[in-house]
């Protein structure tokens, strides 16, 4: 199940959270898509959901929001994504959508030299706004255009480790890496909670136990009455 919607930048909506059926879903995860604009955010984003490029795609005014569940582990988590706005005159605006997220695709362009160099900015921002915990994967995109790279791949790599980031280059046009991107982030939030290093039950966490999870927890032994129904949606 994903959906897809664009949010105005008028929108009031940033603490609210999807009222969609996650009858299958294990965990409902929070995720930000980050970085300057003209990386290819949306496109990522529009990969990911809906598995094709997005051939006209203009700046993002305000957000976009899209949503997916995929499978992790053994568990169906929902991603619930929201790609924030790249300019500058934006930047007080989509900050507000940074609260509780638990993860984030830090994006830049592996053309463009200026891109990467926002991403000291972009980095502190999330972790100031969201958590420190929030758990973030750096994503060079446009690797389709190695020809004309200006930012290398041992460059990137070398930023990620001192920064404690995961890192891959992605294609949102060719689709490379991209979903791989998102699961590898939604693997690691598991993993922490797994751990004990992340609490869904903490407020502002960007974490909330699905309903799935939420019938195991609430019944763990009981077995399904004989001729109960299954959700249907």
């Amino acid at each position: 199940m994903s959906e897809m919607y664009i949010l105005s930048h008028d929108n009031n909506s940033a603490d609210l959270l999807c009222h969609f059926c996650v009858c299958s879903a294990d965990f409902l995860f929070k995720f930000l898509v980050i970085g300057n604009a003209g990386t290819g955010k949306s496109c990522l984003l529009h990969q990911f959901i809906e598995k094709r490029f997005k051939d006209e795609s203009n700046h993002t005014i305000g957000v976009e929001f899209g949503s997916k569940i995929i499978s992790v582990v053994n568990k169906m988590v929902k991603l619930q994504i929201w790609d924030t706005a790249g300019q500058e005159r934006f930047r007080s605006v989509t900050r507000s959508y940074y609260r509780g997220a638990a993860g984030a695709l830090l994006v830049y362009d592996i053309t463009s030299r200026e891109t990467y160099n926002a991403l000291t900015t972009w980095l502190s921002d999330a972790r100031m706004l969201a958590s420190q915990n929030i758990v973030i994967i750096l994503c060079g995109n446009k690797k389709d255009l190695d020809a004309d790279r200006e930012v290398t791949f041992l460059e990137a790599s070398r930023f990620a480790q001192e920064n404690e980031l995961m890192f891959l280059e992605t294609s949102a046009l060719t689709g490379e890496n991209v979903e791989e991107a998102f699961v590898q982030c939604a693997r690691k939030i598991l993993n922490k909670i797994e751990s004990g290093e992340l609490d869904p039950e903490r407020m502002g966490s960007g974490i909330q136990y699905g309903d799935a999870a939420l019938r195991q927890l609430r019944s763990p032994r009981r077995a399904q009455p004989q001729g109960a129904q299954e959700c249907g949606c």
